[in-house]
């Protein structure tokens, strides 16, 4: 059992001054300092001044696999940017191994975050993942439009997810990723979500990321049409947005991006329990626009926050993302954005993916930052911790230090 007694404790409702916290494994109580000394005596740890208790981040979507591109791939818009990986894809998968990756889930755990999902397309960043200390949800990625090709494809997917579900750790959970409803035949993924339905297994898929994707499904036609043509030889989409939604109807899904829905799908989304991610930096640099989450606030849709990855990103530090999503959202109040934020890369977040932590309350997983700021705490500590992140002492996850 540990006792730590802060200057104050943070969570995205409330600021608790001179208060600590008691924990082993999972919280057990958050009380008044004076009360806690009282108590337990000299098997308190004293923080000090500027010491901020809060939980853990959780990163909801990151692609590890690409972790080694720097300026290799083309930012602006999303054909160029996609062209780009296709061009480049066995360069940066080859030239980033498990030390590369590993890189990467440590630059995670360094920026405070104890838990993150993580789409894998290939497998290559299984180790990565299962050596990590963080909670880690392993996405499974399954793509392949062409029905010719589903039996294989779907056999190189369950191959993948097999082999994750040999991993025996706890805080490790294999789960399902369908990549899109361009990308992806109705067959694989009814298949696919039948097995996730009928084994409770955590399910994510990219949607609406684009507007050259909305016009492909609405029309096919626009910039994805030659890229279809020309590598796999269809005329028309694999699937409307309707039809892919209906796909889900039963299966709670983390759906990212969805910056390009429409009205009745924001119904749908919202029907069927669905959760947004949004990655704020990298729809700015692959030029896709702007999520409205002032439109999700209104249709009480879920949305939480990601970094995507390094691919369309320039760093995996979610306090850097927020503080990029608090200025590109100048509409939304900012103190209630700010909280809001704070909620995405915690509770919500681990609401989403169905893990024990991300509150700071008892019988939750104790996954808690030891942090230091160096400026009055007060009221507007959910934006000075964005404008002005807090040093990061110690982090823990489920009760044990694993950094500090």
């Amino acid at each position: 059992m540990q006792i730590l007694l802060a200057d104050a404790i943070f969570t995205p409702d409330t600021i608790l001054r001179n208060h600590g916290i008691v924990f082993d494994k999972t919280i057990l109580t958050i009380a008044p300092n004076s009360e806690l000394r009282a108590q337990y005596g000299a098997q308190c740890q004293e923080l000090g001044e500027g010491s901020v208790i809060m939980s853990g981040l959780i990163n909801a979507h990151v692609h590890l696999e690409f972790s080694a591109n720097r300026s290799t791939l083309t930012y602006g818009e999303f054909m160029p940017w996609l062209s780009s990986v296709i061009a480049n894809r066995d360069e940066l998968i080859h030239s980033c191994e498990s030390e590369c990756m590993e890189r990467a889930t440590q630059e995670m755990l360094d920026n405070g975050i104890t838990a993150f999902g993580a789409v894998s397309s290939y497998g290559f960043d299984l180790d990565a993942c299962a050596n990590t200390p963080q909670k880690v949800v392993y996405f499974n990625e399954l793509i392949g439009s062409d029905p010719l090709m589903a039996d294989a494809l779907y056999g190189n997917f369950q191959e993948r997810l097999f082999a994750s579900q040999t991993v025996k750790r706890e805080g490790f959970y294999p789960s399902i990723a369908i990549h899109s409803p361009y990308s992806v035949h109705r067959i694989l993924i009814q298949k696919a979500l039948k097995y996730a339905l009928e084994n409770e297994i955590r399910v994510t898929a990219h949607l609406l990321e684009s507007p050259a994707e909305r016009q492909w499904l609405d029309t096919n036609s626009g910039d994805l049409q030659p890229f279809f043509q020309n590598f796999l030889k269809q005329t028309t989409a694999a699937n409307t947005v309707e039809e892919f939604l209906a796909y889900f109807k039963e299966v709670p899904t983390l759906f990212t991006h969805v910056i390009h829905a429409k009205e009745d799908e924001l119904v749908t989304l919202q029907q069927g329990n669905h959760t947004i991610i949004h990655c704020p930096i990298s729809n700015r640099l692959l030029g896709n626009g702007v999520l409205d989450v002032q439109r999700l606030n209104s249709h009480n849709i879920r949305w939480v926050c990601g970094t995507d990855g390094l691919s369309s990103n320039y760093t995996l530090n979610l306090f850097e993302e927020m503080k990029i999503a608090l200025f590109m959202h100048p509409d939304h109040n900012l103190p209630e954005l700010s909280r809001k934020l704070w909620r995405s890369v915690t509770v919500d977040a681990a609401d989403a993916l169905r893990l024990n932590c991300g509150t700071i309350a008892p019988s939750y997983d104790a996954d808690l930052l030891v942090t230091r700021v160096n400026y009055e705490i007060n009221d507007q500590l959910p934006i000075h911790l964005l404008l002005q992140p807090p040093h990061i002492e110690s982090v823990y996850i489920v009760g044990e230090k694993v950094k500090g």
